[in-house]
C-alpha cells in the first residue's frame, strides 16, 4: 500500500498547495474570525478534495468527459458568490474605517457549521479538481492498481494530505492574527485579503470565459 500512499499524498498537496481564493479565505477567517473557525474552512476545502479524489478513482474518465463541459459555467458561478464576498468584506472595512471601528470580518455572522459547508460547496463548483484526479488515475498515476483498497488508501492519503496543508494555513491565519491586533492592521488585513479574492474571482471568471 505504499504506492498509493505516497501517489495520494503527492495528489493531495500538489491540488492543496497553489496559492487560490480558498487559501487567502481560510486565512482571513482564521486571522479575523477564530481559529475555530478557519479550522472549519479549512475542513470544507479539504472534504470537497477528498470527495473529488473519491470521485475521480469511482468514476475515472467517465466522470472526467462528463464535468469537463460543466466546468466553465461551475467556475463562473464560484467566481460570482467570491467576488460577493470580497466586495462585501471591502464595503465592510470602508465603512468600518470612516467610523474609526474593527472592520468586519467576512462571514463573521456564519456559524462554524455554515463555514464549513460554504467552504465546502465552493470548492466543489470547481471540477477541476476532480479532472485533476481523473488524469492521475487514468493515468495509473495513483499506485491504486486499480484495487479497491489501493483506491481507498489513495483517496485517504490525497484528504489528509490536502487537510493537514490548509490546517496549516488555518494556524498560520491565527498567528497573523495575534501579530495584527490594532484597528488599522485588521483593517490592512480585511482590505488586502478581500482584493486579493476578489483579483482571484476575477481569474477564475477569465478561465470560465475562456475555456
Amino acid at each position: 500500500m505504499t504506492g498509493p500512499l505516497l501517489a495520494g499524498l503527492l495528489a493531495g498537496y500538489g491540488i492543496a498547495m497553489p496559492v487560490g481564493a480558498m487559501s487567502v479565505l481560510i486565512v482571513t477567517l482564521s486571522s479575523r474570525v477564530s481559529l475555530r473557525r478557519g479550522m472549519a474552512a479549512a475542513l470544507g476545502v479539504a472534504s470537497a478534495d477528498g470527495l473529488y479524489a473519491l470521485a475521480a478513482v469511482v468514476g475515472g474518465a467517465a466522470l472526467t468527459r462528463v464535468l469537463a463541459p460543466a466546468t466553465p459555467p461551475l467556475q463562473a458561478t464560484a467566481a460570482l458568490v467570491l467576488a460577493a464576498i470580497a466586495v462585501r468584506g471591502l464595503a465592510g472595512a470602508v465603512r468600518a474605517h470612516r467610523a474609526r471601528r474593527p472592520a468586519p470580518p467576512p462571514l463573521a455572522d456564519v456559524s462554524s457549521l455554515r463555514t464549513y459547508t460554504g467552504l465546502l460547496g465552493l470548492t466543489l463548483l470547481n471540477p477541476v479538481t476532480v479532472v485533476y484526479f481523473g488524469a492521475l488515475v487514468i493515468g495509473g498515476q495513483s499506485g491504486a492498481g486499480g484495487s479497491t483498497a489501493g483506491g481507498v488508501v489513495f483517496v485517504a492519503a490525497a484528504f489528509a494530505a490536502s487537510a493537514s496543508w490548509q490546517a496549516l494555513l488555518a494556524l498560520g491565519g491565527a498567528f497573523l492574527g495575534r501579530l495584527l491586533t490594532g484597528d488599522r492592521g485588521r483593517t490592512l488585513t480585511a482590505v488586502t485579503g478581500n482584493t486579493v479574492i476578489l483579483l482571484l474571482a476575477a481569474r477564475l471568471a477569465w478561465s470560465a470565459a475562456t475555456g
